[in-house]
């Protein structure tokens, strides 16, 4: 009879262990059903608010074509179309779009140009093939445009010199370091060793990598930076410029201009801007850079849009938020988007 009593108990103790060990199983397998149905939920959300963020762009697309269409001769900020929002109203949710000038802007990839490309002979009677990379070679005078905007930033000379050629050197195809350069020995040998990128930059954050660049240098260049594709300096529109891009207007005048004396040219601009670039450089403080490159690297056209986007989709502490920033290429009608970016500027 004892026996018996122990043997029940022992048996209650087994049950309630199973119930114990199945309980956290069905807890687990319950959180794991939980956090999947959210992933989905999201990733689902994620894809619904691209898909409004596509449509944010195909709108903005064809208001950048109007805008250019009825501007054949300058493009200038009359209508508040430069920064203004326009909303897209969406089901469960909304698109809000930005649209600037993209190519008021200093274009890391024009501190380079395209060499003739190589030349290489293929099976006997067969026609030449061309290389399959074209090489890159510094320029020279942009580089210096580069290293003085970034004097102007409040960087030393001899350091903004540096990072100037040091930048070239990232994007150029050789392995020669410029004067001030840096190649990939100088690179090889830091805690983490990496190379240089031998091509066009994607972005502007990777000159965060350009030995020299540090995280003070980089923010104080970047709202006047960009990476457009192409091997050649943007054209600044100096009936879109803003005054607080006037440091890009000084960096053109080799130390002739100051950042004040081009913020005080483009607040005289007239309301309709102005009908030549000539006429923005004929002005008193700007006179002395009129001689030199400076008007041939400005005019009145826009030819590169930027594009900002952000996405609502669903309400309250459900919601999901999405930004997206484009780049659309208006150097042939109809404009066309070249390159998008999901989430914050870097």
């Amino acid at each position: 009879m004892h026996r018996r009593k122990e043997e029940r108990g022992a048996a209650l103790l087994t049950v309630l262990l199973m119930v114990a060990i199945i309980s956290v199983l069905a807890a687990t397998a319950l959180e794991k059903l939980r956090l999947s149905t959210r992933i989905a939920g999201n990733a689902a959300a994620t894809e619904q608010a691209r898909a409004y963020a596509m449509a944010a762009e195909t709108l903005a697309i064809v208001r950048i074509d109007g805008l250019l269409q009825q501007a054949t001769d300058r493009v200038t900020l009359a209508g508040g179309w430069s920064g203004h929002p326009f909303s897209l109203p969406l089901p469960g949710g909304i698109a809000t779009a930005r649209v600037t000038d993209g190519g008021n802007c200093l274009n890391l990839n024009g501190l380079v140009t395209q060499a003739t490309p190589t030349i290489t002979t293929g099976v006997a009677g067969a026609a030449p093939a061309v290389a399959a990379t074209t090489p890159y070679v510094a320029a020279p005078a942009r580089v210096a445009e580069f290293a003085r905007l970034i004097r102007l930033q409040g960087t030393p000379g001899q350091l903004a010199a540096a990072i100037a050629d040091a930048t070239a050197d990232w994007i150029d195809s050789d392995a020669a370091e410029l004067p001030d350069g840096a190649e990939d020995g100088r690179y090889a040998d830091g805690a983490q060793p990496y190379r240089t990128a031998n091509t066009l930059m994607a972005d502007p954050s990777e000159l965060r990598a350009v030995a020299g660049v540090t995280p003070a240098i980089y923010a104080s260049l970047r709202p006047f930076l960009c990476t457009l594709p192409m091997a050649r300096p943007s054209t600044l529109n100096v009936d879109t410029l803003l005054p607080e891009q006037a440091p890009l207007v000084a960096m053109l005048a080799p130390d002739t201009v100051g950042i004040g004396q081009a913020q005080a040219a483009l607040v005289a601009r007239p309301p309709q801007g102005f009908a030549s670039a000539g006429d923005f450089w004929s002005q008193g403080p700007l006179a002395t850079a009129a001689a030199g490159d400076a008007p041939g690297r400005t005019g009145v056209l826009s030819r590169w849009f930027a594009l900002e986007i952000d996405v609502t989709v669903g309400v309250g502490g459900g919601s999901t938020h999405l930004k997206e920033h484009a780049l659309v290429d208006a150097t042939h009608l109809p404009p066309r988007l070249v390159s998008r970016q999901w989430g914050e500027d870097l």
